[in-house]
């Protein structure tokens, strides 16, 4: 039995010393297949990296063209659609160059990339242990874009995270939340401005005045152009706000002060910038303080006889109006075509044909800031003081 033993184990090992060019050839082949292998996966997830950053190369970048670029992912593969997650993010990065981060019909079709069925938790444990947190996070992210936006969802979009997630998964929570503050929020703006706003500047500039002159209700909002006025060099649009009491206000000016017109100053409408100018003068003199009375102080107490009243105080103080700030009275305020001197030169002779003669008789001086510069980022100020630091010392040298 050993002896059979022994000429079977010396039978494979002399073919196996015969055969063996062939087993390691084998062995070779297999290893570069495998490689092979490795490099087609390579390749795989390039062209995936290049589908889900085609956004970059569409030309003509608008609503219509961004969702055919999410269909033809969609339909490339339409059974695992393998990569959703990376796909949705650049997605999400280039709405705002295509104009469509404020369309829900957009945010929609984001969110039907997912495939159905497959994310939604199977028990309490993988519901409350955020089940597949990738894809979740994926989509809130996406609603709280949404909500920076100031998109508020439908109930569409809720049976389209239900059918995903499940109504456990935490995007679903997220959308609820939404729609519980967001309908809250929508109206509660003093001062609405009409959805979608116009793309005419003027029009722009009418919202923003009115809606920075309705601390006073009595404040008159008027177009004036300066073609209007002789030796003028801009022809543009002015649109100015008083409201009576400023008018009173600079009728009692002290002509010996100057008026200064001081701007330009920004105000956003919507994500619209819009520059404004304000009329104003120096602070008057500050009222006399009052003093402090203890209310609870019965020791000084007058009680009147024969129903007679006791004696007023003397000390009357004017209450100022909602124009006499701190650091000033403000008169009035515009917001021109060209935000130039020329045009506010314009502007204050029709405040003086309108009602406004002591603007003729005072001093008005212009007190205009200069656009704002550059904002340089440190690590490039650092750079710049090393540079100047290694000039310096190879001076010294």
């Amino acid at each position: 039995m050993l002896l059979k033993k022994l000429l079977r184990f010396g039978s494979t090992y002399c073919y196996y010393r015969t055969h063996s060019e062939h087993y390691t050839n084998f062995i070779r082949t297999f290893r570069t297949s495998s490689k092979c292998c490795e490099q087609k996966e390579e390749e795989k997830e390039s062209k995936a990296l290049i589908q889900r950053d085609a956004f970059d190369r569409i030309q003509d970048k608008t609503k219509q063209t961004y969702l055919e670029a999410i269909k033809y992912f969609i339909n490339e593969d339409h059974v695992y659609r393998r990569g959703h997650v990376e796909f949705i993010y650049s997605a999400m990065k280039h709405m705002q160059e295509f104009g469509v981060h404020k369309d829900l019909e957009v945010y929609k079709a984001l969110i039907d990339v997912l495939p159905k069925g497959k994310f939604i938790p199977q028990n309490i444990i993988q519901a409350e242990f955020m089940h597949y947190p990738k894809q979740q996070q994926c989509i809130i992210d996406l609603l709280e874009q949404m909500e920076d936006c100031g998109v508020m969802p439908d109930y569409e979009m809720e049976d389209l995270l239900v059918n995903i997630f499940g109504r456990r998964g935490f995007p679903v929570r997220k959308y609820w939340r939404m729609m519980y503050w967001m309908p809250k929020f929508k109206n509660l703006s003093p001062y609405p401005v009409p959805d979608p706003l116009p793309n005419d500047t003027f029009e722009l500039a009418k919202y923003a005045i009115e809606r920075i002159s309705k601390v006073d209700v009595t404040t008159v909002v008027t177009v004036y152009q300066t073609v209007d006025i002789v030796d003028s060099i801009d022809d543009t649009w002015v649109v100015s706000a008083q409201s009576t009491t400023q008018k009173m206000l600079l009728q009692e000016h002290d002509v010996t002060q100057p008026i200064y017109v001081e701007g330009p100053f920004k105000v956003w409408i919507k994500g619209n910038p819009i520059n404004y100018f304000i009329l104003r003068t120096k602070a008057g003199p500050p009222a006399p303080e009052e003093k402090d009375v203890n209310l609870d102080d019965v020791s000084k107490l007058k009680v009147s006889l024969f129903n007679l009243r006791p004696p007023v105080g003397k000390a009357m103080r004017k209450i100022p109006s909602v124009h006499e700030q701190d650091d000033g009275t403000i008169y009035s305020l515009c917001a021109t075509g060209t935000s130039s001197q020329d045009s506010l030169l314009s502007w204050i002779r029709h405040l003086e044909k309108d009602g406004n003669p002591k603007l003729g008789e005072a001093q008005v001086v212009f007190t205009l800031r200069t656009g704002s510069k550059e904002i340089a980022k440190v690590g490039e100020e650092q750079d710049e003081i090393k540079r100047k630091l290694k000039i310096n010392d190879t001076n010294r040298l």
